[in-house]
């Protein structure tokens, strides 16, 4: 398990000194079954190898797994574990670049974020003031041992 590190900045142009830093590990955090059927029922997936626990013991997986676009969900949570941006009048998810499901998390299991700011760029705001656009590769690792479960590059804007 990592040591919780946050990264706390004053504004979002401070990023644009820190590209190729890591940024910190997030809070560990457990996804449970009940989160599982609830994304489940928001979704519509019902696949049995997310929400049926009985059939789901004899599966592949050995019981249920977490649906990978509810870690997915999970990344900006880990995120604002790792990352603040103390003067700031908005933060918005920008998008996606690449997303590999590694290994299927299963529910109780424990979980946390690394970040590693990969780019950062100036952007012009809606009312003249600049933002700035930037780039993380987030690792979503199991928190017993560090191997990885996911790994996503969010892009996400920040406005002074």
């Amino acid at each position: 398990m990592r040591t919780y590190q946050r990264t706390v900045l004053r504004e979002p142009r401070e990023l644009l000194d820190l590209v190729g830093r890591e940024l910190g590990a997030s809070e560990v955090r457990t996804v449970t079954q009940e989160q599982i059927d609830l994304f489940a029922d928001v979704t519509g997936d019902h696949q049995w190898i997310h929400v049926d626990v009985e059939r789901a013991a004899s599966g592949p997986f050995g019981g249920t797994i977490v649906h990978g676009f509810l870690t997915l969900a999970l990344v900006p949570r880990l995120l604002a574990d790792i990352l603040t941006i103390e003067s700031t009048s908005m933060g918005v998810n920008y998008g996606l670049d690449r997303v590999r499901f590694v290994r299927p998390l299963r529910p109780g299991t424990e979980i946390q974020g690394v970040a590693t700011l990969t780019s950062a760029e100036r952007v012009p705001g809606g009312d003249g003031a600049e933002g700035v656009q930037a780039k993380a590769s987030v690792v979503v690792e199991f928190a017993d041992d560090a191997t990885t479960c996911c790994v996503a590059e969010i892009l996400f804007r920040y406005y002074p």
